[in-house]
């Protein structure tokens, strides 16, 4: 499926040696697709680019085809041709087992400029519209996630219920846990490390075999790059162990969701952190971004939430929010600034908590720094901060700051979003929009274990 091109890598050095490479390209969903390619033809695809079938954007992530309409941009009606791509040279690193070259990849238009789908270059135009206004974005990702003593096949043969975790009973922050099977978490440490997205910390959170992993802050798209690797190589790591991870905003009832939180904080041309304020006041860039995000993100919310799964995460009571509200260090908002000691104020940030483990992470940045930047662009003054229980004001919000309660419900409000046509464009709006339907219409078409348990016998 692949064939050469004329579209130069971006960035980095040549590759050197005879031994394959690895490339990897994000679909909408956050997948990664890719290939090994022998060293002769990594040669040719950073001096030329290459060809992708632009499938990856007419399926979805068990790879069935969108029921797509002529206006689509791929499908049945268009053959399917390849996609240009790039591979970006900047992002390579070695992977940790063995030391195979890997690349980032983002794909083209056919004139070698963005691809309108492709959810790399997505963000980078977000953040070339911050760049505009003399800004930069430095943010770090975090992310909950569950483990179990399980194989891909395992989990499969048992349709994916009665589950053994890696760890038992529910061990929050804890040092016994983490102690006991030190080794593993160590040894998720040095890998993260040495394939360049590196842990600022590991820990348990709260129930059975659920972590949690902070990456260490970086540039925006840098950012964006470690998390989507960090949710793939992971997972590779865990199932050359013997074990598998789940980021599924919630695999059960039983337990609360996995999050996707995003940090960030904003620069000026000089480096500066704009957010920094000399006292517990706001500074302005502070307040209108969060007067954006509260604004916008209930619009944009399928970028964030973009699954069925998603919305049984967002639900009161399980330290996900419900709507967009803020507050000063308050984990019941769904927008947390996070103040800074006196003495390093460069450290105070932004943390939206709104994204779930799910979330594509290029589509949840961009969504969220879109947000905050239409804030500063258009001067919106935040509503006042939640003191103490977010939950508990809900019920006085206006409906507009409530949070859809479907993907269906949140899909038809993103396709009629102005600021999201404006900050994204219009083929990804209507592209992205239209798989969230898809989705939806997937869960709405079958028969779960809940309905038969609950219907079966007694109706």
């Amino acid at each position: 499926m692949a064939s050469d091109g004329e579209l130069p890598a971006v960035g980095g050095q040549d590759a050197t040696g005879d031994r394959p490479a690895m490339l990897g390209l994000a679909d909408i969903d956050g997948v990664l697709r890719g290939k090994f390619v022998s060293a002769n033809k990594l040669a040719s695809l950073r001096a030329k680019g290459g060809g992708f079938c632009d499938c990856v954007f007419g399926w979805d992530m068990d790879d069935a085809l969108y029921d797509s309409s002529a206006d689509a941009i791929t499908g049945w009606h268009s053959g399917f041709p390849d996609a240009r791509y790039r591979l970006v040279g900047a992002s390579e690193r070695a992977l940790p087992d063995d030391g195979t070259a890997y690349f980032v990849g983002e794909f083209a238009s056919a004139e070698g400029g963005d691809h309108p789908l492709c959810p790399r270059t997505l963000l980078r135009r977000v953040l070339g519209r911050a760049a505009r206004h003399g800004l930069a974005a430095r943010a770090g990702l975090e992310y909950e996630f569950f483990v179990f003593k399980e194989t891909p096949a395992s989990v499969r043969e048992k349709g994916y219920r009665n589950l053994q975790p890696f760890t038992p009973g529910n061990f929050g922050y804890s040092v016994l846990r983490a102690a006991a099977n030190a080794d593993v978490f160590e040894a998720l440490m040095r890998y993260c490390a040495n394939f360049r997205m590196p842990l600022e910390g590991l820990h348990c959170e709260t129930g059975p075999g659920v972590w949690e992993g902070a990456l260490a802050v970086a540039e925006g798209l840098e950012a964006a790059d470690r998390a989507t690797l960090f949710k793939t190589f992971s997972k590779a790591f865990f199932q050359r162990r013997g074990l598998v991870a789940t980021f599924m905003a919630k695999w059960s009832m039983d337990y609360p969701g996995q999050s996707g939180h995003y940090h960030f904080s904003l620069l000026d041309g000089e480096g500066g952190n704009v957010f920094a304020g000399a006292d517990e006041t706001l500074t302005d860039a502070a307040r209108w971004a969060i007067g954006g995000l509260c604004r916008y993100v209930p619009e944009f919310l399928p970028m964030l939430a973009p699954t069925v799964n998603s919305f049984t995460r967002l639900v009161k009571g399980a330290w996900a929010p419900t709507a967009a509200t803020w507050g000063m260090d308050n984990r019941t908002a769904a927008f947390r600034f996070v103040p800074a000691p006196a003495e390093d104020k460069t450290q105070q940030r932004v943390e939206c908590r709104v994204g779930g483990a799910d979330a594509n992470p290029y589509l949840a940045s961009a969504a969220t720094l879109g947000a905050a930047l239409i804030g500063i662009e258009k001067r919106l003054e935040p509503p006042a901060a939640v003191v103490g229980n977010a939950y508990e004001v809900e019920a006085t919000l206006p409906a507009e700051r409530r949070f859809a309660p479907t993907l269906r419900d949140a899909a038809e409000r993103f396709a009629e979003s102005a600021a999201a046509r404006d900050i994204f464009g219009e083929a990804f709006v209507s592209h992205f929009a239209r798989s969230r339907l898809w989705e939806s219409r997937q869960h709405e078409r079958h028969v779960d274990s809940w309905q038969l348990a609950r219907y079966f016998e007694i109706v």
